[in-house]
């Protein structure tokens, strides 16, 4: 089986530049693409873009460059398009590959470890439709939101909750959310068809969990700032 790693981003964020930004001497987009660099599962490396500092970037790295189209690279265009023009472009670059690890550009929080542990998982059954990183945040609760009428009063978000429930996270169900550093999807799923669990439906719907810590999804200076705490602290430069 081939797998191969594919880094995503765009030039147009409200952030500027913000998958470039150096931190601690690197840009941002340097930890995610160096982890999976040096994951022994993958044989090639792809970076779609449509900006040239990214695609350069990456390059500097090992990854072969997919300029992707301005139609692809609005702030309302979906993941999903970028993903079938790139696995195209590669399939036209002779690779067909059967496990794409798609690697968010804009997240730091990731070890080379997470990666080959999520490809195997799928590697050992090939039925699974996709392996993504979560982390559980109760604090976020569905059962804890609202939802705002037109009056400007608030409401349930869960409409059809008939079980008490308790004011304590700890006491609630947990609750997880799609860690956004990378996902390892089977390619065959991507061509298919299947509609998969919303929103994320190019997932499938056997979709395996590999539960991390935390995430931090750079969108803002503060994020910055944690994002450099977390590298401080966990990242090796292999």
């Amino acid at each position: 089986m081939k797998t191969i790693a594919l880094l995503t981003g765009r030039g147009n964020n409200t952030l500027k530049n913000k998958n470039i930004i150096d931190i601690l001497g690197k840009p941002v987009l340097y930890y995610i693409a160096n982890s999976a660099r040096h994951c022994s599962e993958i044989t090639d490396w792809y970076c779609s873009s449509d900006d040239e500092n990214i695609l350069s970037a990456a390059e500097v790295i090992g990854y072969k460059r997919i300029l992707r189209p301005k139609e692809l690279s609005l702030p309302n265009s979906q993941h999903i398009e970028a993903i079938h023009h790139a696995l195209i472009a590669i399939e036209n670059d002779g690779l067909y590959p059967d496990i794409c690890v798609v690697l968010l550009a804009n997240n730091v929080t990731v070890k080379s470890q997470w990666i080959t542990d999520c490809i195997l998982k799928m590697k050992n059954d090939m039925s699974i439709t996709a392996v993504v990183p979560v982390y559980e945040d109760n604090d976020h609760h569905p059962l804890r939101a609202k939802s705002l009428n037109p009056d400007g009063s608030l409401a349930m978000y869960e409409k059809n909750v008939t079980d008490k429930i308790s004011t304590n996270r700890q006491d609630l169900s947990k609750c997880y959310f799609l860690a956004h550093n990378f996902w390892v999807l089977n390619v065959n799923n991507l061509k298919s068809d299947n509609p998969g669990q919303q929103p994320w439906e190019f997932m499938g719907n056997k979709i395996i969990a590999y539960e991390i810590d935390t995430s931090i999804d750079i969108h803002n200076r503060i994020d910055l700032i944690l994002a450099r705490e977390w590298l401080s602290i966990n990242y090796t430069d292999y």
